[in-house]
């Protein structure tokens, strides 16, 4: 029997922490597990940590895409974070360049640019003047100089 890859939600997020080589057949349950728990959690975020993944094939870098792409449609923002040097390597030699999947390197950055993603999209129809300047937001009076 095929494990499920455990879902946590912190806040508005989802954290997805995979402990070991995933088969074809965990990928295709994590995908359908994570697209339902968006859809019940309304989460604007999801976080795949892969830190503990050694080796990737062309079908689950492929799957990590599509995760991605699924979340955004149901919008929710993807971050992959943790990804080894040798995995990196591995996507690129495979012709996978994981397109539309931000990442970073450590969850504590992944979960910040999320944050700051969520703060641009909220900054379209309502300014958050906590985000401030550095926020990717620019503030009209620091742009005329006052």
């Amino acid at each position: 029997m095929t494990e499920r890859v455990p879902i946590l939600q912190i806040g508005q997020v989802l954290l997805v922490s995979i402990q070991t080589d995933l088969d074809d057949q965990s990928v295709m349950l994590l995908q359908d597990d994570l697209a339902a728990k968006v859809v019940e959690t309304g989460a604007h975020g999801v976080v795949i940590d892969i830190t503990a993944v050694d080796i990737v094939d062309s079908f689950v870098g492929r799957m990590l895409a599509t995760i991605a792409s699924i979340s955004r449609l149901l919008d929710a923002q993807t971050v992959v974070v943790g990804m080894r040097p040798a995995v990196a390597i591995t996507l690129v030699e495979l012709g996978l360049s994981l397109g539309g999947v931000r990442t970073a390197l450590t969850l504590d950055k992944g979960l910040r640019l999320l944050e700051k993603a969520r703060a641009e999209s909220l900054g379209e129809s309502e300014p958050d003047a906590a985000a401030g300047p550095g926020a990717g937001g620019v503030v009209p009076d620091a742009a005329a100089g006052l």
